[in-house]
């Protein structure tokens, strides 16, 4: 059932974001919001409720919708054996042994970046305590550490094409979006596209590189701990968690080095190799026609067997792999549950009339050329108060692909702009998992650490507003 679009339309959406920002959780929104929007659908309570569930149903019936959540569990459940591994664990104190220098440490989390690229949580687990050592053997800036590493793992995750989490969901959001459009690319190649255009992640990446080879004037001082009762109790529950997950850890280098190196090629190989049996002649053509979800999650698949059986030869305890895959692919049914509520949510809202809604009104006066610019300074806003870079482009990306069909925007410039608005949020908001955890390991108090990121950040995002602003003009 269809009704009249008008400006309830939107009321799901802005369920979600109020619900989001008050919470700090997206998950009770994406409820709440996919509730509304089916009793507004069914005009009925007991009818939209099972028609809520007829939505969830439906998205996972979809082929490429049950690839992503295949990919995600079993990716999570990689990451989850690699996590008992210690190989970056053992190859970062081997190298802390040789550094003297701020520049040193700071050249050692980019160097480890080749070996924990998958997940931002993997990598910030596995090198901080190792960088928290050699930041008070010589008594450095916490900060800009911090600062760096946060950059390192935020900004260069989300530019990754292939062998990450990310990929599965960002190109999910992406073939979503364009559906129905006939646009002459596929979900994966405008993905690729826009990373050109996640202007964000690359400004502040650059920012990151100057600031490893940038001097310290000298080092930060620790300011009196919060007296926020629920920060601090944030701040002890995490700190306990990571100390038990590393206590687990043993450096067998091998351990680390040998899976992802196989994902990578794996990933790489099956793209091109799907990719010409399509008829593609160039490498970069093979990679926008490849059926990216099935070769990632074939990628994934291949690598969890050959994994599997290396730790078994190499003596590893099958109750322990079995235990950590299953508790590192439970770790991503957050991330999936987002997912398919994200989809459901979608549905009702076009039901609604959301897209006609947007064209007939924002799509009616906006001008192409601020599309980009201004998704991505209203996404990054909440995607500061929601600290959740998968939740803000779960919100946004609908709203960004619409905006650009009905004013003839560039759509892979704004995917970049939701990208990039979901990148800021992750990497300066004080919710974010990323800044929690590196403030956790490395003992800073939390909210000086974000207004610390912050100032960074902002001058980022000042610069991104405009590059979209004038790529907005030459790219309609």
């Amino acid at each position: 059932m269809v009704v009249a679009y008008s400006w309830t339309s939107l009321l799901p959406f802005l369920i979600v974001i109020s619900m989001s920002i008050w919470l700090k959780d997206i998950l009770p929104g994406l409820v709440v919001g996919l509730l509304v929007g089916s009793i507004m659908v069914a005009a009925d309570v007991l009818t939209g409720t099972q028609q809520s569930v007829s939505y969830i149903i439906t998205t996972l019936s979809d082929e490429t919708n049950i690839k992503i959540v295949s990919f995600l569990y079993l990716f999570g459940g990689l990451v989850g054996m690699m996590n008992i591994s210690g190989g970056i664990k053992g190859f970062s104190e081997w190298v802390g042994r040789k550094i003297k220098t701020e520049q040193g440490i700071l050249g050692l989390i980019w160097l480890t970046l080749p070996f924990t690229f998958m997940m931002p949580m993997f990598r910030i687990m596995m090198i901080a305590p190792i960088i928290k050592s050699l930041i008070k053997k010589m008594n450095l800036s916490k900060q800009k550490v911090g600062m760096t590493m946060d950059i390192s793992t935020e900004s260069t995750i989300v530019l990754l094409p292939v062998a990450t989490a990310f990929v599965g969901f960002m190109v999910s959001l992406v073939e979503g979006g364009i559906r129905d459009l006939d646009l002459g690319m596929s979900a994966y190649e405008v993905f690729l596209l826009s990373i050109l255009f996640n202007f964000y992640a690359l400004i502040m990446l650059i920012i990151g590189i100057i600031q490893t080879f940038w001097p310290s004037k000298k080092k930060t001082t620790t300011s009196k701990k919060h007296e926020d009762n629920i920060e601090d109790e944030e701040h002890e529950f995490h700190r306990a968690c990571i100390t038990k997950e590393l206590s687990l850890v043993n450096a067998q280098p091998w351990h680390l080095i040998v899976p992802v190196f196989l994902l990578l090629a794996l990933s790489l190989f099956l793209l091109w190799k799907n990719g010409t049996d399509l008829g593609a002649k160039t490498v970069f053509e093979a990679f926008s026609m490849a059926d990216a979800t099935f070769v990632m999650l074939l990628a994934v698949f291949i690598t969890l067997i050959f994994t599997f059986v290396f730790y078994i030869v190499r003596k590893q305890a099958l109750n322990e792999i079995l235990y950590h895959f299953y508790d590192g692919g439970n770790q991503m049914m957050q991330a999936i549950s987002m997912l398919i509520l994200i989809w459901a949510l979608t549905m009702s809202a076009e039901d609604l009339g959301f897209s006609a809604f947007v064209s007939s009104t924002l799509g009616a006066f906006l001008p192409a050329f601020m599309v980009p610019a201004t998704i991505f300074l209203i996404g990054s806003v909440v995607g500061y108060f929601i600290g959740s870079s998968w939740g803000t482009w779960g919100l946004f990306m609908p709203l960004g692909i619409t905006l650009a069909v009905s004013t003839d925007a560039s759509i892979p410039l704004t995917v970049g702009a939701v990208f990039a608005s979901g990148a800021f949020g992750a990497l300066t908001s004080p919710l974010g998992d990323t800044t929690i955890t590196t403030a956790s390991i490395l003992d800073m108090e939390l909210v000086e650490y974000a207004r610390y990121k912050l100032k960074l950040s902002a001058i980022g995002g000042a610069i991104s507003a405009v590059l979209y602003i004038l790529c907005g003009l030459f790219f309609v």
